[in-house]
């Protein structure tokens, strides 16, 4: 996979906006826990108080307040609160029972507000326990709930508090600083609460406005959040395609390079899942891993900052979470990762027999072996389906263990929250925050799960891939090509030319030496597996040779490139391919620029103008993919017709009249002689009647050539010749 993480590069920019607002999904997803646990604890619990120190308090509720703090908490408070004057009736609506003064706060510095919080907080815990104290001394101790407290008592009390001694105010004092922070600001926003009420103000508009105000907030991060997740998906699968459209494009292009040594490694079922199949794993990856891969480490790692934020103390239940769902997931892995790489090797399997079903359908008809054709088929796809099955039934145990884990920490935090919040030691807020990010957190492990399903055979595809692109050419084009020599247009020469492939233990051809001259036929015969159609191979540079030198117009064929060579070829091969288009289309193949003239004329030098014109649209006539709509005579006929049209220096006709009748093939061939003029033409055939009138003829014998000449010399000095001259042609033909 790290081979292809080069096409990732194009895309850098795109990647790197994907990320930002992969971040900004992720801030959106982690403030919606908190704003949440806001609602609960400040909105529901607090009545939309947020500061223990209140917005207005009375005279005496400031008396009260300031009695139990020290100088540095009553100078921060004196600097921070404004008393109201009594003229002053811009706060009548606000505080209706207000009495003829009171204090406002107006923040003189914005940093000061978390340090007022925790003095009206310390100075509730130490009014706390002083009145502890002091029913302690009465003998009347009893528990302080501020929410219960009448405000005007305390205010009676006031002169007692003021003669208690200074070393019990203190020690209340003392004893308040080491009490929990969430307990003293909790206290502090419950007496502020107090203060307020006294005052007149409305508790249950501000509750309301503080609810309706964080709703409005989730509201528009939730939208934020889903506009961003909206943008990461067109984006990681805009990247994907691209990366998807650029590795066909790459991995085409390197077959098309390939020779037939490389062709010889991979089948054309491989090639072809590759090319589809394999692709489009790595684009499932990149697509969902671009969201997945980088969007879950961030979730997981927010989640993580954002729950201990919540509780440090319940910290154990995320660890112990993340363990058991990393153990679960690594013995999954484990199971199922050598599997996946069967699984490609089996649709390779699958494919090779769907296309040779597809293919040679009418010769299993024809041999009435359709139920063992069905049962090739049917042991792939059972061998895939089970591999698969497999696969699928143990990464389905992922799911139910997710949720087992996720109900089981939820149960935990229950459990525990539980505790904490009867001892005052955590919000329900905040305990169901840490809940959620507790689930935020499994779901980051849950996503990458999901990728632990699809990064496997993406490896895997990846890998195959790479195979093909790595695989280096044993065919290339030299550094410095030479030009041909102008001087010998179309001269052919095969000079000891010894040939094996690659594995074999003995060569297919040996010691090949002829000269094909322009103007003239040479014709190749010989019995079957001689190595006729190596020879057209090589000449073609398809393969190169193991000895000796193959010249064109005098250069060796290894000196020049491959489109220079096969520009000065026309090239008929043994078995005639068409393409899917009309029959024009398939006779410009061999010249795009091609006249109308010149396609009728080589249409009719190749004897195919007969079962054109039947046609109703002629040369507009659709031909079906792989030519299936025409016979093998006329596929031979339009495969000549197209290497007719290239006019080129030299033809090679692989055994190209095989699939016509007599009379076709003696009118071809004399329409042949005529319109390739100067031109070198090398005939392979199995047919003496085709090569007869051939200026040269070689006889290929188990790789050797055992006979050069024309058809009478060859009659009187080759047996191998005569033999096979003998099994074609009448007695009065022989003589």
């Amino acid at each position: 996979m790290i081979k292809l993480v080069k096409y990732l590069k194009p895309f850098a920019i795109g990647f790197l906006i994907t990320l930002a607002i992969l971040f900004v999904q992720a801030i959106c997803e982690l403030n919606l826990p908190n704003l949440m646990s806001d609602i609960v604890n400040v909105g529901l619990q607090q009545n939309g108080l947020e500061h223990a120190s209140p917005e207005a308090i009375s005279q005496e509720g400031m008396q009260l307040i300031t009695t139990f703090m020290d100088s540095g908490e009553k100078e921060l408070v004196s600097t921070n609160y404004r008393l109201v004057a009594k003229d002053d009736n811009s706060y009548a609506q606000l505080y209706p029972q207000a009495g003829v003064q009171f204090y406002v706060k107006e923040m003189q510095d914005s940093n000061d507000s978390s340090r007022l919080d925790a003095a009206f907080g310390i100075a509730t815990w130490t009014m706390i326990n002083s009145l502890q104290a002091m029913g302690s001394q009465s003998g009347s101790e009893t528990g302080m709930q501020i929410s219960t407290m009448d405000i005007s008592k305390l205010y009676q009390i006031l002169p007692l508090i003021s003669q208690l001694p200074p070393q019990v105010l203190e020690t209340a004092h003392q004893k308040a600083l080491e009490s929990n922070e969430t307990i003293r600001n909790q206290s502090g926003i419950m007496l502020s609460q107090l203060f307020l009420v006294e005052l007149g103000a409305d508790m249950r508009s501000t509750q309301s406005a503080y609810i309706l105000a964080i709703g409005v907030k989730m509201l528009l991060i939730a939208l934020l959040g889903g506009l961003a997740t909206i943008m990461v998906s067109f984006l990681s699968s805009r990247i994907a395609a691209r990366i998807a459209k650029n590795l066909r494009k790459d991995v085409f292009e390197k077959i098309e390079s390939f020779s037939n040594n490389e062709f010889d490694k991979f089948s054309s079922a491989s090639l072809i899942t590759r090319c589809t199949n394999d692709i489009t794993q790595i684009q499932r990856f990149f697509m969902m891993g671009i969201r997945m891969i980088c969007y879950a480490p961030i979730i997981g790692i927010g989640g993580v900052i954002m729950a201990l934020d919540k509780s440090v103390s319940m910290s154990w239940i995320i660890a112990v979470a993340c363990l058991v769902l990393i153990g679960t997931i690594m013995v999954l892995m484990s199971i199922v990762m050598p599997k996946f790489k069967a699984i490609q090797i089996l649709v390779d399997k699958l494919n090779l027999v769907s296309r040779e079903n597809l293919t040679g359908l009418m010769v299993i008809r024809s041999f009435g072996t359709q139920d063992y054709e069905k049962k090739r088929f049917e042991v792939a796809n059972d061998n895939l389906t089970g591999t698969t099955l497999f696969v699928n039934r143990v990464m389905s145990l992922l799911f139910p263990l997710m949720t087992l884990v996720m109900s089981g920490v939820s149960l935990a935090i229950v459990w525990v929250g539980a505790r904490q919040i009867a001892n005052s030691a955590l919000q329900v807020g905040d305990m169901m925050a840490f809940m959620q990010y507790s689930m935020q957190i499994i779901m980051a492990f849950l996503m990458l799960s999901m990728m632990f399903i699809l990064a496997p055979r993406a490896v895997v595809s990846a890998t195959r891939i790479a195979e093909i692109l790595e695989t280096e050419n044993s065919i290339v084009d030299p550094k410095e090509s030479q030009a041909f020599d102008e001087q010998k247009k179309g001269l052919l020469e095969f000079r000891n030319v010894s040939f094996r492939y690659h594995g074999a233990e003995e060569d297919a051809l040996q010691d090949i030496s002829f000269v094909a001259e322009p103007g003239k036929m040479t014709a190749i015969i010989g019995s079957t597996g001689s190595g006729k159609s190596t020879i057209a191979n090589m000449a073609m540079r398809f393969y190169d040779v193991t000895e000796g030198a193959i010249l064109l117009d005098g250069v060796d064929i290894r000196q020049v490139r491959q489109k220079d060579l096969r520009d000065k070829i026309g090239y008929v091969p043994q078995k005639g391919i068409l393409l899917s288009g009309t029959i024009a289309s398939n006779l410009l193949y061999g010249k795009k620029d091609a006249t109308e003239e010149e396609v009728q004329t080589a249409a009719t030098v190749a004897q195919a103008m007969d079962f054109i014109n039947e046609k109703s649209e002629g040369f507009a006539s659709e031909i079906s993919q792989g030519g299936s709509n025409v016979s093998g005579g006329q596929k031979q006929r339009l495969s000549i017709a197209r290497a007719l049209i290239k006019n080129p220096e030299v033809f090679i006709f692989d055994d190209s009249f095989s699939a016509l009748d007599f009379k076709t093939d003696m009118k071809l061939r004399k329409a042949l002689k005529e319109h390739t003029g100067t031109s070198t033409v090398l005939i392979i055939a199995q047919r003496v009647s085709t090569i007869m009138k051939a200026e040269q003829i070689i006889v290929l014998d188990e790789g050797k050539i055992v006979g050069k000449g024309t058809h009478s010399e060859l009659l009187e000095k080759c047996p191998q010749y005569y033999e096979i001259a003998s099994s074609q042609l009448s007695e009065e033909e022989l003589a």
